[in-house]
């Protein structure tokens, strides 16, 4: 009997580890509270309205009403008329774009790191369309590309070539907004191919030139693969750009000359513009899953490409 009062404290958790285990929950918790405020911003930003826009683009709503109808504004939307062009603007537009900003952001991410004298002057003009509204970027050059008042016909004039309307003929009205959206969006690229050049060991530079390597050797065998991570940020972020690109073309064009600068998102703004929120909320939710069908597929080609070197 004895010896069980004596064995039974053995066995029981006395108050000091209580309090360590307590202790111990607490410690493990403290890391997963940090994650708190950005999941309560991410559910409510996010989350909550992704939710809302499936389910609304399943009714036919107003600002104080809904009826359920369905898949029938997937249906209506896919019926539009313009929708095949808009596609096809849609992905000619995020390809241009991407690669554009892909080569010119690491030829000017090269020059940019370079001994130049002037360079971090340089990277300030790059990176400053950036910065600007692109509201504002669309408004100056549609000003711009005026065909009888603009600066950019006045110049080619200058040098004896006829300018044209740029943004009023169907051929051009694309490919010009395209130009001036890798001019606001290559100091971007360029911000990061310059921390990913400078990221790679002097020591690989250092050899090809005891070899005998030159300029372009360094570029070819150290600088183009070495960069890849950096090439794979600009061709996604880009992509999903262009493919998501609304508000620069609509500045400059509103989809015209007639409909053929027209993207889905803009195609999607003139069905909210007619009141149709039903038919463009169902829109904006087949966007977001041809955005998804086209980037996750990318990214992991990009990825296995990136693993690769």
């Amino acid at each position: 009997m004895v010896t069980e009062q004596r064995a039974r404290p053995r066995t029981e958790p006395g108050p000091d580890r209580r309090r360590r285990a307590r202790a111990t929950k607490r410690r493990s918790a403290y890391p997963y509270a940090l994650y708190l405020p950005a999941a309560v911003v991410y559910l409510v930003i996010f989350l909550v309205p992704t939710v809302m826009a499936f389910y609304f683009a399943l009714t036919r709503w107003t600002l104080f009403d809904s009826t359920f109808v369905g898949l029938q504004n997937f249906r209506d939307f896919l019926s539009e008329q313009n929708l095949r062009i808009g596609f096809q603007n849609t992905i000619f537009y995020a390809v241009v774009t991407s690669g554009l900003k892909v080569v010119l952001g690491l030829l000017l991410g090269v020059l940019l790191t370079s001994k130049l004298r002037l360079r971090f002057f340089l990277r300030s003009v790059v990176f400053f369309p950036v910065l600007v509204s692109t509201v504002a970027v669309g408004f100056t050059f549609s000003a711009l590309l005026r065909p009888d008042t603009g600066l950019v016909n006045k110049a080619l004039a200058v040098v004896g070539v006829d300018g044209r309307d740029w943004l009023g003929d169907a051929a051009t009205a694309l490919l010009s907004v395209a130009l001036v959206d890798v001019w606001k969006g290559v100091g971007l690229a360029t911000v990061i191919y310059i921390a990913g050049i400078m990221s790679i060991p002097r020591d690989y530079y250092q050899a090809v030139s005891v070899d005998g390597g030159t300029a372009w050797h360094r570029f070819r065998h150290v600088t183009l693969p070495l960069s890849w991570p950096a090439t794979y940020s600009v061709i996604l972020l880009s992509f999903i750009g262009g493919l998501r690109s609304f508000d620069l073309i609509w500045t400059m064009t509103r989809g015209g000359p007639g409909f053929t600068s027209d993207t889905i998102a803009s195609i999607i703004y003139k069905q909210y513009q007619a009141g149709f929120f039903g038919l463009s909320t169902a829109g904006n939710v087949l966007l977001f899953l041809v955005v998804t069908a086209v980037v996750v597929p990318l990214n992991h080609f990009l990825g296995k490409r990136q693993v690769a070197v």
